[in-house]
Formats: C-alpha cells, structure tokens, sequence
C-alpha cells in the first residue's frame, strides 16, 4: 500500500468516527445509552473477529496469557467507562461538543503517563495542554457555561487516554492489538446490555428505529473504521496519522452542522481551532522536531 492510500484510508476512519457522534445522538430517541453501548459493540464484535482470527493464525506464537490479564481488565473497564460516559454525555451537549471535548484524551495520555507511570513526554505537552484548556474555555462560552454533557465528555477523555495507554502497552507485550480490540468490544457488549435489562426497557419498535443508528456505529465505526485504522498506520508516518486520525473532531463538528443544523458562535470555533492545535501539537510536534533533529546532524 502506498502512503498516499494509507492516508486516504486513515481520513476515511476520522469521517465514519466524526460522523458516528450524530448516530449516538439521533439514537437516543429510541434507545437508552446502555442499550445503544451494548448493541453497537456487540456488533462491532462480530465484524472484526473474523480479522481478529486471521491475526490468531499468522501469529500463533504469539498468545494472551495470564500475565496479560491484569492489564486487559484495565483496558476493558476503562473503555466501558469511557464509552458510557460518552453515551451518557452526548444525551446532554450537542455533537459538536462532544467531538472537540473527546478527542481531549489525545493530550491527556502522555499528562497521565507522566503522573502515574513516571514518564517522560516531549516538553510541547505542555503548551498543548494550555492550548486545548483555553479551547474548552471558548468552546462552552466560559468555565460556568459548560453543561452537565460537557462535563461527562472531559471524564470520558481521561478514559479513553487510559484506555489508550493499557492498550498500547498490551498490544506491544502481547503482539494481539485486533484480538485485544474483540475482548474489549465484547466485554463492553455484554456489560452494557445486562446493566440496561435492569434500568432500561427494551422494545421492537425501538430497535427498528434506531437500526441505522445501532449499524452504522457498530459495523462501520466500530469495524471497518478500526480495521482502517489498523491497516494504513502500517504504511505512513507517524506525523501524517495524527493528522488525519485527529480529523474525526472537526468531521463530528461538520456532520452535526449539516445533518442535525448545529451552530456555535464564532469565539467557539475559535475554541475548536485551540483544541485541534493542541492535539496535533502533541501528536505531530515531537515527530517533526526528531526529524529536524536529525537533518542537522545529517549535515
């Protein structure tokens, strides 16, 4: 695969999880968030274990095993959490929010790398971090103007950025990252549709209703933008995968202004501006700065 169609297909991944922020929110007209959480992932399941499979059988030597456990809990809990979190949220803020709010988590991975697995990310974590703190700032019109939705959003973030850690950690030490992707997408299916037999109430028509909605989040956000995702970052840099992996905020900000007709005020596009700089910052920065590093001692 050449980079070009690398990139395309890493793009094509941000659109589907841009615009399955508006098939989280239309869905919620018919379902409840567990009900939603657990059927979308319960599909996702079923689509990528057939991948999931074929990585069993090119890498048989590699295995999960019991010492694996520990850090796969961690993965599965803190993706439940997060995803429901975000369900939870999304009910109350507009999509748009919860785009630019969620995709926090990408300057908060290396922050709680640094305090609690005593790491060391690169020096711009730290203006991106400002930067992505002002954008909130400017996003929900000031600190009190922020909502009970927003709110959901930035702890689901920090979710997500542990998710994201446990995950990376895993897939390094097991050589199963499509495999890990299964469990967890099972673990929060089955979780999430037990819990909501106890506080949810199921019926026919709104399974009918909110079909498109379970479909498109699950099979397409879910699968093939994972499998996407899974497949480009083979082929490009790591520069040119933040970029367009990081573009699913602004295409969640897009598709809600053409499906559903939100709009935010011009100070809050601002907001999203500062928040999508910090992301790219911190994903983009340290690569370009090595790659600097490197020209000059070239020369």
């Amino acid at each position: 695969m050449t980079r070009a169609s690398a990139n395309i297909l890493l793009l094509m991944a941000g659109l589907i999880w841009g615009m399955a922020f508006v098939a989280q929110s239309t869905a919620m007209e018919s379902l409840g968030p567990l009900q939603f959480s657990g059927l979308r992932f319960l599909l996702a399941t079923l689509v990528i274990l057939p991948f999931a499979l074929r990585e069993r059988r090119i890498h048989s030597t590699k295995k999960l095993g019991k010492a694996h456990l520990p850090a796969l809990l961690m993965v599965c809990v803190a993706f439940t959490l997060g995803t429901v979190l975000q369900q939870y949220g999304i009910v109350i803020t507009s999509v748009t929010n919860a785009g630019f709010l969620t995709a926090i988590y990408v300057v908060l991975t290396p922050i709680l790398v640094t305090l609690f697995f005593k790491g060391r990310p690169n020096f711009l974590v730290w203006p991106a971090s400002l930067f992505t703190l002002l954008g909130i700032y400017l996003l929900g019109g000031g600190l009190t103007a922020l909502n009970g939705g927003d709110l959901l959003m930035l702890l689901c973030a920090v979710f997500w950025a542990l998710q994201v850690i446990f995950v990376g950690r895993l897939a390094t030490s097991s050589g199963r990252p499509i495999t890990v992707a299964v469990i967890q997408f099972a673990f929060l299916g089955v979780v999430c549709v037990v819990a909501s037999l106890f506080f949810e109430t199921y019926s026919v028509q709104a399974l009918q209703d909110a079909w498109f909605e379970i479909f498109f989040a699950g099979a397409l956000s879910g699968g093939v933008a994972f499998t996407f995702q899974a497949f480009g970052q083979q082929w490009t840099t790591p520069s040119d995968a933040a970029i367009m992996l990081s573009s699913e905020a602004l295409f969640a900000a897009l598709a809600a202004a053409v499906i559903l007709g939100e709009r935010i005020a011009p100070i809050g596009l601002v907001g999203c501006a500062l928040i999508f700089s910090g992301i790219l910052l911190v994903e983009v920065g340290p690569h370009y700065l090595k790659s600097r590093r490197s020209m000059a001692q070239a020369e």
